[in-house]
């Protein structure tokens, strides 16, 4: 519909192009003068502009259409005027302006008002700039005469075209460019580098948090893995730093760290490229200590993403076993160094959550999921076990309540298995006598059921660890505890985390001792069972679309779909303070005051807050649609709101950016408003639309008052 839209509007300009391609100059008058007015005015009057060098009756000069500025009722000063905006000429020679119009020559034929329709970039520059100054043709001196088109316009040289979407979208060179000559060759040879990475992804991931060999931190976030080194002790602030793995060039999944504590495995999801070409899913195996890639694994194999990975153990790390999100969930086990599949079997209909080598005998896989636990037995020797090498034994729950969901397990020095499941419950798996009818590499191989039962919390267990000392850290969902259990599970001591960070989604041990806890709203914590948990990374828990940057201070604000307005300190790469805005935040912009920051909405509200108390100065409401975007004018005496309505309102603004009252609005666009800025003066504005369309604003003054607005 948007593309639709963009065509119909071309197709109007077009038409007015051919239709007033021998009208004279264009002028409208606003306010409570009449159309007669404006006639008996002519183009000498107070609001008569001109819209270049005069020409001869009859010229090439076109009826434009372009944005509109109605102002806002009440306000004093003189009716204001539109005007098509005209780019400067090189040189000397001053903009054209009110004054200097009004001693153009009179029009021999009635002046036309404005259309209200929108007009777009190609019709601004076949008026920008004169021919002597740009060294191009002058479409008044073509052959054919003052009469002949628009059509015959040579556009050569001072445009470039491209696509967007498959729709082609006309950019002009600048102004001050004498020729396409003197664009540069290539882009700037400036180049930046990923400093820090604001959030953890512990929503709706897991297998997501590990500590290394060199004790930093690695989880992931988006398509960057992060290898965090934390500052100062446990408990204590933050700081550290940080170092990235950018290889992958979708959304990573799953992480698995290799025995030697130094390689990691990352799995990504499938998604698209810039062109939109799409990118398959696949595994990385890269060293920690150099960043660098070591093997690549899968690409063409997996669909949709990799759900989950892990490292066998007991024979160094030289197998790594992979679950991808297929509809049937395929379980895979690689020889990554090189690069081969060694197995493959569907595993089940149901979501697999997690996956495991038995640490005592990398034969035996562990997976388990949505009401089920898997138990895997795999030899390399071909198929004596059937399907390549891989057979399956379903836990059985017996009497035992069957769960809805198993997101985790862990495994024992003595063989046993613990699992959590979603009723709050750690079921112990013990070993039972080898099955002689299940022969292995090492012979009858070993089958575990249910032993022992144990209530641990109230819903969901979503992450169990064991630590150093043998001992089981337990991790709820609802309750937001972290329970130690001892020998037998006897709880040993626990801690609760705070309600605002979530519940408890990954759990790592770190040096002495230490405990890393990522959370379902994506901060990762630091601190011990006896002293309590501080964030030390914290992010937004859903689409994050607005952000703007402190005018004197190293602060950042955001805000976005899970309704938090967040300001960021850059120094020490922590979260300064949050608010619950009830509603979707989806734009915002600081006042170069730095003293208050504007937030729009996406119900057409839009607030004014102090940066200081975080209260509310100003409330306003403009149309019924979300808002994309709000801008302060250099000088912060004006505030632009650009809306999904295609409108965007115009606000005047006090010296400390507290009050604000409306001044008028600008209307033309086709589509909704995309984005918008000011220039250096704050005396125009460019906007796009959805449909790419770039519009030009010029805003005029008479003692204060906001008089008008005039388009590309």
């Amino acid at each position: 519909m948007e593309l639709v839209k963009a065509a119909l509007a071309q197709v109007l300009r077009t038409l007015r192009l051919r239709e007033g391609a021998s009208g004279p100059p264009a002028a409208v008058s606003r306010g409570t003068q009449t159309e007669a007015d404006a006639d008996e005015a002519g183009p000498s009057g107070p609001s008569g502009l001109s819209n270049g060098p005069p020409g001869p009756p009859g010229g090439a000069e076109e009826e434009l259409g372009g944005p509109r500025c109605e102002g806002g009722g009440g306000s004093p000063g003189p009716p204001g005027a539109l005007r098509p905006f005209q780019l400067p000429q090189r040189g000397d020679t001053p903009r054209r302006n009110s004054s200097s119009s009004s001693s153009s020559a009179p029009s021999e034929r009635p002046q036309k008002k404005l259309s209200r329709k929108a007009a777009s970039s190609a019709n601004l520059l076949l008026r920008a700039g004169s021919s002597e100054s740009r060294g191009w043709k002058d479409p008044l001196s073509s052959p054919g005469g003052p009469g002949s088109r628009r059509s015959n316009y040579n556009l050569e040289g001072i445009s470039v075209k491209m696509f967007l979407r498959g729709r082609p979208i006309t950019m002009y060179i600048p102004s001050g460019v004498r020729s396409p000559e003197e664009l540069p060759s290539g882009p700037p040879p400036e180049n930046l580098s990923l400093d820090w990475v604001y959030g953890y992804r512990g929503r709706d991931s897991r297998s997501n948090l590990f500590v290394l060999r060199s004790g930093e931190v690695v989880y992931f976030i988006a398509c960057v893995v992060v290898l965090y080194r934390p500052g100062g002790g446990p408990g204590g602030p933050g700081g550290g730093g940080q170092r990235h793995y950018l290889g992958h060039t979708d959304c990573v999944r799953c992480l698995a760290v290799h025995p030697d504590g130094v390689r990691v495995a990352s799995g990504q999801t499938a998604g698209v490229d810039k062109d939109g070409k799409p990118l398959q899913p696949v595994v990385h195996i890269w060293d920690s200590e150099k960043l660098q890639k070591l093997q690549e694994i899968g690409l063409g194999v997996f669909e949709r993403g990799v759900g989950a990975l892990a490292f066998s153990v007991s024979d160094q790390g030289n197998f790594l076993c992979v679950v991808d999100d297929s509809n049937e969930h395929m379980l895979s086990v690689w020889d990554w160094n090189r690069g081969a599949k060694l197995v493959e079997i569907k595993s089940t209909n149901d979501s697999v959550l997690a996956v495991g080598f038995n640490p005592r005998d990398s034969s035996c896989i562990v997976t388990s999921g949505k009401s089920h636990v898997h138990f895997w037995n795999w030899s390399t020797g071909g198929g004596a076990l059937g399907n390549g090498g891989l057979t399956r034994k379903q836990g059985v729950f017996g009497k035992y309540k069957k769960p809805k969901f198993v997101p985790c397990f862990v495994f024992l020095p003595d063989g046993d298995i613990l699992t959590g499941d979603s009723e709050g419950t750690i079921l112990t798996w013990g070993r039972s006598p080898p099955d002689s009818r299940t022969p292995g590499r090492g012979g009858a191989k070993e089958t575990f059921g249910i032993v022992a039962q144990t209530r641990a919390h109230e819903g969901s267990i979503f992450a169990l660890c064991l630590l150093r000392d043998g001992t089981v850290l337990s991790g709820g969902g609802r309750d937001r505890r972290l329970v130690q259990w001892g020998p037998g599970l006897a709880a040993l001591q626990e801690a609760e985390i705070p309600e605002q960070f979530g519940a408890v989604r990954a759990i790592a041990e770190g040096l002495g001792s230490e405990l890393l806890v990522g959370t379902t709203k994506n901060a990762l914590l630091r601190g011990d069972l006896t002293q309590g948990f501080s964030p030390v990374i914290q992010g937004h828990t859903d689409e994050l679309w607005g952000l703007c940057t402190h005018p004197s201070l190293n602060r950042f604000l955001t805000c976005g779909h899970d309704r938090q307005l967040c300001l960021w300190d850059g120094e020490c790469h922590a979260l300064a303070w949050s608010l619950d805005l009830k509603e979707t935040g989806l734009c915002a912009d600081f006042h170069p005051s730095g003293k208050v920051v504007a937030v729009g909405l996406n119900t057409g509200r839009w607030l004014v807050l102090d940066t200081e108390t975080r209260e509310i100065v100003s409330d306003f409401t403009d149309g019924n649609e979300q808002l994309s975007v709000v801008r302060y004018s250099p000088d912060g005496l004006y505030l632009a709101i650009g809306s999904h309505d295609n409108v965007i309102y115009i606000y005047g603004v006090s010296g400390d950016g507290a009050k604000c009252s409306r001044f008028g609005r600008c209307v033309g666009h086709s589509s909704f408003i995309t984005h918008l800025d000011w220039s250096k003066d704050g005396n125009f504005i460019m906007s796009n639309s959805g449909d790419y369309e770039i519009l030009y604003c010029e805003e005029r003054f008479t003692g204060g008052t906001w008089q008008g607005v005039a388009s590309c």
